[in-house]
């Protein structure tokens, strides 16, 4: 058993929120969720249901205006290039001042995206960039506010169960919303559906904002520094190093995964219905996929669980060799969704469960998640300059899947670099 901070102790606020969470029943074995953590994954899911609704439309309502791989990479590179700006700036707000604040305002900063892509119309792809960077502050917000009550809610022994159910949650939101949006856009005529779908997705945002002011407001965590995890970064064999490089290679795929396959989808098929479709398909896949991996992956399984996981996220791109279909699409997105989880699950939790080893690292957890997200936000960056440097010169069939090889083949390197601590971390005192 982890010994627990004392009261008053450095990690005791986020031990307290953690007793406030997970609430033991004196009958189970297992912590159940209690009223405030189910909340947050609430605000959570609402988040990643409007964002499902319409993100992943976003993409191909600018690829209709203007059939161009390069806008679309720097719509978002644009993103994660704020993104990055936002999480290290936000990090003092975070630390010092109110973090729910924070939480609110990136949910209710992706409103504002939608509105302004409702707002441009078509002329959304002449403002790309100014779209990329509203949708990066929010996600900036958002993320860096609950990935810190997310390491505040959890510890090692429960960390894989949480991210089981997050993950759950956002294939269901996944399988459902994008299927509602293919439905009503190939139902209406010309942008009609869309603006319907940004509507909604607006309409989300504003409620999920409204619910987040029942979540209790969180204490300062001290003083904020700024350059933090850069010093760490320099010194002599410390983990960050690493962690960082993981972190790095992790974010090359999904810089450009995020925005390729779903657009590859509309180009092959010239139709939202199959694109919604593939989302209902694949999440209902990667639903049943976090379920079982939430509760089947314990800590010691987690070395050649997320090998054999990335081993096979890599397998399911080579049947694009043969051809570009829907089928090999549909086989793609199907066998990703089914063995992501035993890469990202192992993935998330390693790294927290490493930031809250000992109370000194515990104390700083807000400047690690700020170099955690900064070095994934990296990664996709470097990946979508690399899939528009290619794209720029050719898009023959070849170039194209060699460029997803490569660029898919990144969690290897993941694998590789994390493998020495994908066992149990055994912290000093728990902070989390």
């Amino acid at each position: 058993m982890h010994n627990r901070v004392k009261p008053g102790a450095v990690g005791h606020d986020g031990m307290e929120f953690k007793e406030e969470c997970f609430e033991q029943d004196k009958q189970e074995t297992r912590p159940r969720l209690s009223a405030q953590c189910k909340l947050l994954l609430l605000v959570n899911g609402l988040f990643a249901t409007a964002n499902a609704l319409s993100g992943t439309f976003v993409n191909v309502y600018l690829w209709k205006v203007k059939n161009d791989y390069t806008m679309i990479a720097t719509f978002a590179i644009a993103q994660q290039v704020t993104t990055a700006l936002l999480f290290w700036l936000a990090g003092k707000w975070i630390k010092e001042y109110n973090k729910m604040n924070a939480l609110r305002a990136g949910v209710a900063i992706s409103a504002i995206f939608y509105s302004a892509v409702l707002w441009a119309g078509v002329k959304a792809v002449d403002y790309v960039i100014w779209l990329g960077a509203i949708q990066g502050i929010s996600a900036g917000l958002f993320w860096s506010a609950f990935n810190v009550i997310y390491f505040e809610v959890t510890d090692p022994d429960n960390r894989d169960r949480f991210n089981g159910w997050a993950g759950l949650l956002g294939s269901a939101a996944g399988m459902i919303a994008p299927w509602v949006s293919g439905f009503l856009i190939t139902r209406m005529q010309d942008t009609a559906g869309y603006r319907v779908i940004f509507t909604i997705s607006l309409i989300i945002f504003v409620v999920a904002t409204i619910f987040s002011f029942f979540l209790k407001k969180r204490k300062p965590l001290g003083k904020y520094l700024w350059f933090y995890g850069l010093h760490q970064l320099r010194k002599q064999n410390h983990p960050w190093r690493k962690i960082g490089l993981a972190m790095t290679a992790q974010g090359v795929r999904e810089g450009v995964f995020s925005f390729i396959i779903g657009l590859l989808v509309y180009i092959y098929t010239k139709n939202e219905m199959k694109l919604g479709n593939f989302s209902l398909i694949t999440s209902a896949v990667g639903l049943f996929g976090f379920m079982a991996a939430g509760r089947l992956l314990k800590p010691q399984y987690r070395r050649w669980g997320m090998f054999a996981g990335v081993v096979m996220m890599i397998a399911v791109i080579l049947p694009f060799f043969w051809q570009v279909s829907y089928f090999t699409l549909l086989l793609f997105g199907i066998g990703t969704a089914l063995f992501i989880p035993l890469y990202s699950i192992p993935t998330t939790s390693v790294v927290f469960d490493i930031i809250g080893q000992n109370q000194e690292s515990a104390e700083r957890r807000v400047e690690y998640i700020v170099l955690r997200e900064l070095a994934l936000c990296l990664g996709r960056i470097l990946g979508a300059l690399v899939f528009i440097a290619v794209v720029s010169r050719t898009t023959a069939p070849l170039a194209m899947n060699l460029l997803l090889l490569g660029i898919g083949s990144s969690p290897l390197i993941v694998w590789i670099l994390l493998r020495s601590w994908l066992g149990v971390v055994k912290p000093k005192e728990n902070n989390a």
